[in-house]
């Protein structure tokens, strides 16, 4: 296992924690930070879109104080992760990130002698961890979603199109998403002001000054095939089957006989995915929890680190002492 982890490398440095580390999965490069004892319980920290480790800056080193191995991963197409997919991967959505996590998983947390893990994940974060938990229950000991990014969570699907149907949207996709400039795109939002305006829907508190999450985002936008990996997502998440996508998922894991325990965390003033679908999705399944941070946007985790960090250990000492 040791043969397939890489050294830290000279990169333009974001807000940093623990030890830089890469590893391959499927002969691409994947970078992931790890701290904390390595006989401590494992938390795997996943984070949103546009986004990487770096974003947990305010949560990583807090939870390794509380006696855990803290691992943060960057999943394929962002932050120091690999972009160039040509020849390798074709498109990306949640089941490949899935896969992604649970080799991880298997390979680098090695969960067979350090036990189940916990899995905290930001919006893109939280919908990887929860598709995993749905092909590998076995792996998971609890899910802490921040919060699950999909609105088609809420209302299940109770239609399909015909065959013919979706390949023709299929085929229509790819040529849109090949034409629109999305390299001209990505450019103008990272290197003008309009990234703080992108930024703050995601956040309540004003972010203007904030240069170290600017850096967060901007750096990995800005390498030469960010906007090839940005295509991949954007063809592979828009061409998803309903089997990988929110009800599917949902229903699968409703159905797990030794379901792990989920807790929901919101920010009531999420623009993105406000509230009122929260607290929609846990009145359809009443067996996920749900807390709300005031006064914290889509980024909650690094908006109010203070109130989430205190929310998930309290969680997790909880689910400690019920068993």
């Amino acid at each position: 296992m040791q043969s397939n982890i890489f050294n830290k490398d000279p990169f333009v440095e974001s807000p940093d924690w623990g030890e830089s580390k890469y590893w391959r999965y499927k002969d691409l490069r994947v970078h992931f930070r790890v701290t904390g004892n390595e006989s401590n319980p494992p938390i795997v920290l996943i984070h949103g879109f546009g986004a990487s480790s770096d974003h947990w800056r305010n949560n990583a080193e807090v939870f390794a104080s509380e006696g855990f191995r803290v691992f943060g991963i960057d999943l394929i197409g962002f932050g120091k992760s690999e972009q160039n997919l040509q020849g390798k991967v074709e498109y990306l959505e949640n089941q490949f990130w899935a896969n992604q996590l649970a080799s991880f998983l298997d390979e680098i947390v090695d969960i067979k002698n350090n036990g189940k893990v916990i899995l905290i994940g930001n919006s893109l974060g939280a919908l990887t961890a929860i598709t995993t938990l749905s092909e590998r229950p076995e792996l998971i000991k609890t899910i802490i979603a921040a919060p699950i990014p999909e609105p088609v969570f809420i209302n299940p699907i109770k239609f399909s199109f015909p065959s013919w149907l979706i390949k023709v949207k299929t085929f229509l996709i790819k040529i849109v998403f090949h034409l629109f400039p999305l390299k001209t795109l990505i450019n103008l939002i990272s290197r003008t002001k309009l990234i703080t305006f992108a930024l703050q829907s995601a956040y309540f508190r004003s972010i203007s000054n904030d240069t170290p999450l600017k850096r967060i985002v901007t750096v990995p936008a800005r390498r030469i095939n960010a906007s090839k990996a940005l295509r991949a997502m954007c063809i592979g998440m828009s061409n998803r089957p309903n089997s990988a996508k929110g009800p599917s998922i949902i229903q699968k894991i409703k159905n797990l006989q030794n379901r792990p325990p989920i807790l929901l965390i919101w920010g009531k003033q999420d623009k993105l995915i406000p509230i009122f679908l929260a607290k929609k999705l846990i009145k359809l399944h009443p067996w996920l929890k749900l807390s709300v941070i005031n006064e914290a946007g889509h980024c909650l985790h690094d908006e109010s680190p203070q109130h989430f960090n205190q929310i998930v250990l309290k969680w997790l000492k909880n689910l400690k002492t019920s068993k």
